[in-house]
């Protein structure tokens, strides 16, 4: 959404537990990629996950507490507005949402489950969820993967499957989403003990990057709409040499123009690039975050954005449309940032 004045607005997402503000709004200024802040709004604790509606007047957010939630706001100027109460979504720790045919989905990772809660046609939420899918299956990686942990969940390309990536189980569900209820088509398995975290779309549809966490990989998968099939073709290391301590790995974007994939480590408080050459990718380069433990990492109008969650900012870059390496240009202070999204 935009104002008289050409600016576009981010929505950033904080722990309001570690002394965030919660939900911050921020002017985007198009043509140096520059945040400004605008107002701040503490509706419900830690809303680290943010979303928004197809048409950018919903704004939705998780309430990553052991009694999860989910609230909705109205975007009206310069301060989203509540749009209702908040909904508990029968699940622990939900990290992250999405906004799919009339419904907000939450990845629940406490609980190893991904909750569906139904929308009124204005797209404020209807009430209690509708559907929780429990996920099953443990990994090697203890106590890590000792149960399931849901970390992500969005709809495919085609909006035909929800994806639920689950860094408990090494694996991710292809489902499919049916009277408010989802239902496995099929379940993926990765390697043992990688830990997938978050999955990223190639922008024609056809592949699929799955970022690691408990091993600094990425995975790289085809995808098949039709089938609803994700197959696992390789796997590629974020880093250029080994790290010094558990990596992290958080975030993974692909570029609009499908040439790049950038994915954000914390342990190393790093971004690194890849050049995408057919199913393969090739690591370009690392470069500093600008901050200390980067936790979501986004892309928007030829700019990154980075969430710098212990040093409390987010940081953009400019890209270098040659290689695609990032280019330090700016920050504004958000203690405990989380994510970014944008309208």
């Amino acid at each position: 959404m935009a104002d008289g004045g050409g600016r576009r607005r981010a929505y950033i997402g904080s722990f309001t537990a570690a002394g965030g503000p919660g939900i911050v709004t921020a002017a985007v200024t198009a043509d140096t990629g520059a945040l400004k802040v605008l107002s701040g709004l503490n509706g419900v604790p830690d809303p680290s996950y943010l979303a928004l509606s197809a048409d950018g007047d919903l704004l939705y957010a998780v309430s990553e507490t052991a009694d999860g939630a989910v609230a909705a706001y109205r975007v009206t100027g310069d301060r989203p507005e509540p749009a209702g109460p908040p909904v508990p979504v029968d699940g622990n720790g939900p990290t992250h949402l999405a906004v799919h045919a009339g419904h907000v989905l939450t990845a629940n990772y406490g609980s190893g489950s991904v909750t569906t809660v139904p929308l009124h046609a204005d797209g404020s939420l209807a009430g209690a969820p509708s559907g929780v899918l429990r996920h099953t299956g443990s990994g090697p990686h203890t106590p890590r993967q000792q149960g399931p942990h849901a970390h992500q969940v969005q709809p495919d390309p085609s909006g035909r499957w929800i994806v639920s990536v689950d860094l408990g189980t090494d694996s991710v569900r292809v489902c499919t989403l049916a009277d408010g209820t989802l239902d496995v088509h099929r379940e993926i398995a990765l390697r043992p003990g990688s830990g997938p975290r978050h999955l990223a779309f190639h922008p024609d549809g056809t592949r699929a990057y799955v970022l690691n966490e408990l091993t600094p990989t990425l995975t790289v998968c085809r995808w098949d709409a039709e089938e609803g099939l994700l197959k696992p073709l390789s796997e590629t290391h974020v880093l250029a040499g080994a790290p010094s301590g558990d990596a992290y790995p958080s975030g993974v974007v692909t570029s609009p123009d499908g040439r790049f994939v950038w994915t954000a480590t914390r342990g190393e408080d790093v971004l690194s690039t890849f050049a995408v050459e057919g199913d393969d990718l090739r690591l370009v380069g690392t470069v500093i975050c600008g901050g200390h433990w980067p936790r979501d990492l986004a892309e928007s109008g030829g700019f990154l954005y980075v969430a710098n969650e212990r040093s409390g900012e987010v940081t953009w870059f400019a890209v270098d449309q040659a290689t695609g390496l990032p280019r330090y240009e700016g920050s504004i202070e958000v203690p405990a940032a989380s994510c970014v999204v944008f309208g």
